[in-house]
């Protein structure tokens, strides 16, 4: 299923970020020179389609991709404007420093992108944890939304 974000009641950012720095995780848009190595490692860590949609956030400009680094290693990754305007994802974090707030902190990055470009909302498009993103960032389902734009997806 779909979820809809109210862009304009976001919650408080700053503690997501601040977790993410006091960690030592970076988190940056990203380069356009970085795309190879960030699609490749979406497409070792995910999965190819996830690497097909990272590859289109990389076409957009500003790039529409943020990821979350230490010491020059990847260790998650987000973006929005992939499969459709608007539409935030895909986004992944890898298993091994999950719960760590890189997620949490890569999705408002991309949100918050979407809200200065003059959005009231965002679609989170085929959403897997749905309580995460409800208690994040308070998103609700969008009724009969699945399978949504992936319908017939080869």
């Amino acid at each position: 299923m779909d979820m809809l974000v109210k862009l304009y009641a976001l919650p408080d950012s700053r503690p997501a970020y601040d977790r993410l720095q006091q960690a030592g995780i970076t988190m940056r848009r990203a380069l356009a020179p970085e795309k190879h190595k960030v699609t490749a490692w979406v497409r070792q860590t995910f999965s190819e389609a996830w690497a097909s949609e990272t590859d289109v956030a990389f076409s957009r400009q500003p790039v529409s991709c943020f990821i979350a680094v230490k010491q020059k290693e990847i260790l998650g990754f987000a973006c929005y404007d992939a499969a459709c305007r608007n539409f935030f994802g895909p986004t992944g974090v890898d298993p091994k420093v999950q719960k760590g707030g890189i997620g949490k902190a890569l999705l408002f990055a991309c949100l918050e992108d979407i809200k200065h470009q003059g959005f009231g909302y965002a679609i989170i498009g085929g959403v897997g944890p749905a309580e995460f993103y409800e208690k994040a960032v308070g998103a609700v389902a969008i009724a009969d939304s699945a399978p949504g734009i992936y319908r017939g997806l080869l």
